[in-house]
């Protein structure tokens, strides 16, 4: 504040020195009569103007009054005095020009030069003040003469340099400016200083604004570095005072042009209309078409006559195309299009030539799990069933016959040009292998297949591609009780198979695998014949009964009331013991067997043969009976009988 006192009395008493010269002078052309005021002067002039008699003047004013009326703040000043008109002159001239370089206040100044690096200012101050160009990067047309507000950053530099800034100026006046603009809707320039996530930050009247991605241009933006260290229009459309943050848009501008033309295009469209678009947009489902302001969508079906996997096979960004209007909502909102309508339909240029029972090439394109299409013409495709792959009765997946961008030979199956089908076979092109299935695998020959596939039942068997046969479970093993396939064999193991019988028209196969071997229960029906005794152990026991494993094939029940031993007590697991076959069924492997029947039997032989004693003792005569018939028999000799 001192300072500023100090340059105001400086400018203060250049002024009154100036001023008092001229009065002096005007008084020595035209003397007054009377000096109200002395002024205390080294020159001539003011020396013949101040001889009035110190007497008189002395006599004319009163202390008092004096004292009142003496400026005592010009005395400490050391100001002389100075009449007040010319004194409100020189404020007048001061206010009007004088620039304070200590107030924070934004003031205009005009740019008097530019060098490689700087703009120089002039604000009517002492000395000039020097701005960096790169406040000046959102208006490169900058040049001598203009008039830009700056604020005084610092008053003296290290070099005395009045250092201003635009930037602070120009955010204290920006927030004004940004709301004003976005209440009027005004057009602003902004420069674009680098991208950041999700768009654009740009310099608005020196406020950092967001230029989100979707709002640069109406066609989505691939490059957004093209826009960088660019100055565009732009509209301010969203500004929260809380966090500062102003939201800007180029594409509002555009969309207000565009929408002119979306409504004169809109009111002109009709079904069938052939329109020129350029491709705005491309999305694995399709094709979105600038058609001058209203877009359109191209569905991937609508693109080719031909099966493609992406849009991009056909057409890229910005590619200028022809198309066709398909169909369209009442509002006009939602426009279907259409390519490959502007070309005939390749099933109307198939040849007549073309007919079933014909040989053709083609190209799969798709694989599905019922089958293969394939593109015979460039459009026109055909089905290969999976059936049709193989004469194999055991259908694989279609994967495991062909893979797309295979090319091959197929035979035409069906024909139907109105409704657009075709069914193809690859079999076909083979002999069938059933044609002479009778003299290859007859009824009771032996071969060697493959395990292809399980069954509840049993296994099917590949004996050559397209000769599958069947193996029942119950011609899996002789001796074995199988529940499931599973535990018998494996896929892809192989077997040694006889055929049991054979079903020409039917084209089927029934195998067996037991066949190949003897029967060992043709053996054991003799060994293990009723009634025989065999020496076994315990092996579990189990809810009715227990099991005795006499080998690796006969293992025998014994029901729980024939366990019974000659004590009474009953036979435990591990216990080995004799028993007697009571039951033996060939068919079922069935075998039962009885340790009690054993020592019952031993019993009874041991009672019968007693009872036939005793009744041999009862038959045999006394000695006294042989002394009676002798005596008899000699007495008859005598004739005493």
């Amino acid at each position: 504040m001192a300072e500023k006192k100090e340059k105001k009395a400086e400018a203060v008493e250049t002024s009154v020195e100036a001023s008092v010269t001229t009065e002096v002078q005007e008084t020595t052309e035209t003397p007054k009569k009377e000096v109200e005021t002395p002024v205390a002067t080294e020159t001539k002039e003011t020396k013949e103007a101040t001889e009035t008699p110190k007497k008189e003047v002395e006599t004319q004013v009163d202390p008092e009054q004096f004292l009142k009326d003496f400026n005592w703040h010009n005395y400490e000043e050391g100001i002389d005095p100075v009449e007040d008109k010319t004194l409100e002159e020189f404020e007048k001239l001061v206010a009007e020009n004088f620039v304070d370089t200590l107030d924070d206040e934004v003031v205009e100044g005009e740019v008097i030069h530019i060098t490689d690096r700087d703009a120089i200012i002039d604000i009517n101050a002492k000395s000039e003040g020097v701005i960096s160009l790169n406040e000046f990067r959102y208006n490169p047309d900058l040049k001598v003469g203009d008039k830009v507000e700056v604020l005084i950053d610092v008053r003296e530099d290290a070099t005395g340099q009045l250092v201003l800034s635009h930037r602070k100026a120009r955010v204290i006046k920006a927030w004004d400016r940004v709301n004003s603009a976005h209440d009027t809707g005004e057009i602003v320039n902004g420069f674009v200083k680098c991208r950041t996530k999700g768009g654009m930050i740009v310099d608005v009247f020196g406020i950092e604004a967001f230029l989100p991605g979707s709002q640069i241009d109406v066609k989505p933006i691939r490059d957004y570095d093209q826009y960088v260290n660019k100055t565009m229009e732009f509209k301010v459309v969203k500004i929260n005072h809380e966090f500062k943050n102003v939201v800007v848009s180029h594409k509002a501008l555009i969309e207000a042009d565009i929408e002119l033309q979306k409504k004169e295009i809109i009111g002109k469209l009709e079904k069938g209309q052939v329109l020129e678009g350029s491709v705005k947009n491309i999305t694995s489902y399709g094709v979105f078409m600038d058609l001058g302001g209203v877009d359109g969508l191209v569905h991937i079906t609508d693109l080719s006559w031909s099966r493609i996997n992406h849009p991009s096979e056909i057409v890229e960004l910005d590619q200028k195309l022809n198309v066709v209007i398909l169909d369209f909502d009442e509002n006009k909102s939602r426009i279907q299009l259409g390519l490959k309508q502007l070309s005939k339909h390749p099933w109307e240029a198939l040849g007549e030539d073309v007919k079933i029972g014909d040989k053709v090439k083609g190209k799969v394109v798709v694989i599905a799990d019922y089958g293969a299409f394939i593109e015979v013409v460039e459009g026109v495709e055909g089905l290969i069933h999976v059936s049709e792959m193989s004469w194999s009765t055991h259908l694989r997946s279609a994967q495991d016959f062909v893979a797309v961008g295979d090319v091959i030979d197929a035979q035409i199956l069906t024909l139907d040009r109105e409704d657009r089908k075709m069914s193809l076979g690859i079999k076909q092109l083979t002999p069938d292998p059933w044609t002479d299935i009778t003299t290859k695998y007859p009824v009771g020959s032996k071969h060697t297949g493959i395990v292809r596939n399980f069954t509840n039942f049993g296994v099917f068997v590949e004996l050559e591609e397209g000769i599958d046969g069947l193996i029942y479970i119950s011609d899996l093993s002789w001796t074995k009780k199988i529940k499931h396939p599973s535990e018998f064999c494996a896929v892809g193991d192989k077997l040694d198979v006889v055929v049991l019988e054979l079903d020409v028209e039917g084209r089927k196969l029934s195998l067996g695998h037991k066949q190949t071997t003897e029967n060992p229960w043709d053996k054991y029906e003799i060994e293990f014949a009723l009634n025989t005794t065999h020496s076994g152990d315990i092996e579990e026991i189990v809810d009715k009964g227990a099991t005795v494993k006499f080998n690796d094939d006969v293992v025998a029940f014994i029901p729980s009331r024939h366990l019974e031993k000659e004590d009474g007590k009953k036979l435990k697991k591990g216990e080995t013991a004799e028993f007697k076959i009571i039951e033996f069924n060939k068919e079922f492997k069935r075998v039962v067997a009885s340790h009690t029947a054993i020592f019952k039997a031993e019993e009874a032989k041991n009672v019968k043969a007693a009872a036939k004693k005793a009744a041999a003792t009862e038959a045999k005569p006394t000695l006294g009976d042989a002394n009676d018939a002798l005596q008899a028999l000699k007495d008859k000799m005598d004739g005493k009988a």
